[in-house]
């Protein structure tokens, strides 16, 4: 990042991981997460580089990155880009689609109307929480609007739905334990290597990414919170503080302190450039 005062990020109220952000230069190292980043670019250009080829966003164009594809961010013409994006966790939009291959939007841009409607719903109005009927409701566009605009490739595999929520459950309750492959065999009744097909396939992660990254969200929140790096790493389950900023950056792109930095108040919250 460059200049503080050029470069901030603002947290949307609520459940829903929503952020409005605006930086220059290079804002985010290469890095992945285990959710759907939808957004639509408000001011600026927004590049970055995506399954090996550089993408440039403008101003309304929407910005959508498949689970656990590795992508960085920058300004792309030398001035500050702004930006809107909703973080949607796989196991979401599975509560939808009922265990359907999850959609790709080839190329992570898009200025189809449909998908443009269901991402207002969810971005339009960042300064207060979305009720929970006002979230399903969005989820149910979103995932009719993903599968429409990927050519409806989603749904040619159907993944184990029980297995791989069996699992996600496990992982949940057993965030600061080390386990195998083996015991999530044991745990669920199914094969170790389909039940690992069908988590990525329903949940956009392997079952060990899903795992540092719920970790990673529980650090967040504490370092939030004032924590040290150091404790943090302790309480999370990583090996020491090293090892939890390697994991936090390879992430979100961002150091954890370069990240509390950022997590700022914006003084333009319009969804207007």
């Amino acid at each position: 990042m460059t200049t503080v005062a050029e470069n901030w990020v603002r947290r949307a109220p609520g459940e829903l991981d929503r952020i409005e952000a605006c930086f220059t230069g290079a804002a985010y190292a290469p890095h992945r997460h285990d959710t759907y980043a939808i957004g639509v670019t408000l001011a600026g250009v927004q590049s970055f580089d995506y399954r090996g080829e550089a993408r440039h966003s403008l101003p309304g164009q929407l910005v959508v990155l498949h689970p656990d594809e590795l992508h960085d961010g920058r300004a792309g013409d030398g001035a500050a880009f702004r930006y809107r994006t909703a973080y949607i966790r796989p196991a979401d939009l599975q509560t939808v689609m009922g265990g359907r291959t999850l959609p790709f939007i080839a190329g992570g841009l898009s200025s189809d109307p449909r998908l443009a409607w269901a991402v207002d719903a969810l971005l339009a109005d960042c300064d207060r929480p979305l009720s929970l009927l006002e979230f399903q409701d969005a989820l149910v566009g979103l995932a009719g609007a993903l599968e429409a605009v990927s050519g409806g490739l989603g749904v040619i595999r159907r993944a184990n739905r029980e297995a791989a929520l069996a699992a996600r459950d496990y992982i949940d309750a057993c965030l600061d334990e080390a386990f195998s492959l083996q015991e999530l065999e044991q745990a669920t009744g199914h094969d170790r290597w389909q039940l690992s097909r069908d988590f990525r396939a329903m949940f956009g992660a392997s079952p060990y990414r899903y795992l540092v990254l719920r970790r990673l969200e529980k650090a967040r929140k504490l370092l939030l919170e004032g924590r040290s790096g150091v404790q943090t790493a302790a309480e999370c389950g990583f090996a020491d503080q090293s090892h939890f900023g390697r994991q936090f950056r390879k992430t979100w792109g961002l150091t954890p302190n370069a990240w509390l930095r950022a997590m700022k108040p914006a003084h333009d919250h319009s969804i207007r450039a």
